[in-house]
């Protein structure tokens, strides 16, 4: 038996005879000769069988085998600039693993209900393998870039005893008896107590909010990196953002360009997203959606349309500062020189993909902080040791949170980023 490669390496291959383990992906025939597309999770490769190589029995055999079949092949593998990754399999025989009868999703077209039904065989499809393999890389990314400026990995808990953001959004969950807990908004402030042990530190796990919103932004279920650094002005905080988003642009460009191809994504809109990124305040971006002849006030939150005109203004992503405090959570910082604004910021993304990245300052004066979690009916005892965070050593700090999922449908350019995560949680949708 040739040694067993997987198809991602077949380069290193070339002119040996291999053993690839994987499943039929798609067959076509055309007399004498038989094409195979196989895949085994690294990639997808032709196998041409011909009855001279084979024989008679096989190549019958390999006229009926199905859909997603499970097969092992053995083959030489052959250069061919006109083959998909320029390389392909000339077979010498295969071994059925096990038969697949039926396959539910075929070549013809599906609707997205029927494909999200069956999301657990959808995924093995090129297109969501080449989602897959560039939401990976966004999250290596993510992980290099804070490892490698010193930051300390710091996970926060899933179960909270409180809100982060207010209690609408929050999922209750019975703990044990008598207890409720709350699964995370954002480990945002618990980030905060870490950053005040370790100075620089970040967070990265699921999040959730219980959003009635149906929109293609929206899921229930997401992932957060959330960085927070002690010391940290709001400036810091935008100029680590602008960073961030840019070096992983960078590496999805440089290690993912045949996923990205794979998609028809236009790279050129993504190699414009180069540092330093546009800077307006909230009240520049108003008097530019009413530009565009959007019905907007100064005092209001954007919307979905809002974004997407306010982003379009610009070739890459743009950073909105400084809004309203009334509209913010109520551990945002007020600006010094107006006192009704935040020391927030919100980064968008270019071609109508919205808010990516949400954070800014935070409040560090434990009297404005405690009376603002008395202004938000918000229970003091569950923020107790919150606000001991202020009471021992309180310092000037900042940070944020990026959404993987919306920074994974921009890169990939996705209608909806209901593909970006291996399983969607959705407002009507918990199966499978």
């Amino acid at each position: 038996m040739p040694p067993v490669a997987y198809i991602q390496d077949i380069a290193q291959f070339d002119g040996q005879d291999v053993t690839l383990r994987g499943w039929l992906h798609n067959r076509r025939s055309s007399g004498k000769i038989h094409f195979l597309i196989v895949r085994d999770g690294t990639g997808f490769i032709q196998v041409v069988m011909s009855k001279a190589d084979i024989g008679e029995q096989l190549f019958a055999r390999a006229d009926h085998l199905t859909q997603e079949t499970a097969i092992v092949v053995t083959g030489r593998v052959r250069a061919d600039a006109r083959a998909k990754g320029g390389f392909e399999l000339t077979g010498s025989g295969f071994t059925v693993v096990s038969e697949s009868v039926d396959y539910p999703i075929t070549p013809k077209e599906h609707g997205v209900d029927y494909l999200m039904d069956r999301r657990h065989l959808w995924i093995r499809s090129q297109r969501q393998q080449a989602v897959l393999r560039v939401r990976h890389e966004v999250i290596d990314a993510v992980r290099d870039f804070f490892n490698n400026r010193g930051f300390i990995l710091a996970d926060t808990p899933i179960f909270t005893p409180s809100a982060c953001e207010g209690t609408t959004t929050l999922f209750p969950v019975q703990y044990f008896e008598d207890t409720t807990a709350y699964l995370t908004q954002s480990g945002q402030l618990y980030n905060e107590a870490n950053a005040m042990a370790l100075g620089k530190t970040y967070c990265f796990g699921p999040t959730f909010r219980a959003e009635k919103s149906k929109t293609r932004r929206h899921l229930t279920e997401f992932w957060m990196v959330e960085p927070e650094v002690a010391y940290a002005t709001l400036d810091d905080a935008m100029d680590l953002a602008e960073h961030l988003v840019e070096s992983v642009v960078a590496r999805v460009l440089d290690k993912r360009r045949p996923e990205l191809a794979q998609l028809e994504r236009d790279t050129s809109k993504l190699e414009t997203v180069r540092t330093p990124f546009p800077r307006i305040s909230y009240t520049e971006a108003i008097e530019r959606l009413k530009g565009a002849g959007l019905p907007v006030e100064w005092g209001g939150d954007f919307g979905g349309t809002d974004e997407t005109v306010l982003s379009g203004q610009f070739d890459r992503p743009v950073l909105v500062h400084r809004y309203p405090a009334a509209v913010k959570a109520f551990y945002m910082k007020p600006d010094p020189q107006q006192l009704d604004l935040a020391l927030c910021v919100d980064m968008l993304a270019p071609e109508g993909y919205g808010e990516i990245i949400g954070g800014g300052q935070r409040l560090d004066d434990y009297d404005l902080l405690l009376q603002r979690i008395k202004d938000h009916q918000l229970p003091q005892e569950a923020f107790e040791w919150y606000l001991d965070l202020r009471r021992y050593g309180s310092v000037p700090h900042a940070g944020f949170g990026m959404g993987i999922e919306r920074v994974v449908g921009w890169i990939c350019g996705l209608e909806h980023v209901r593909e970006t995560i291996p399983y969607p949680r959705l407002l009507y949708r918990l199966y499978p």
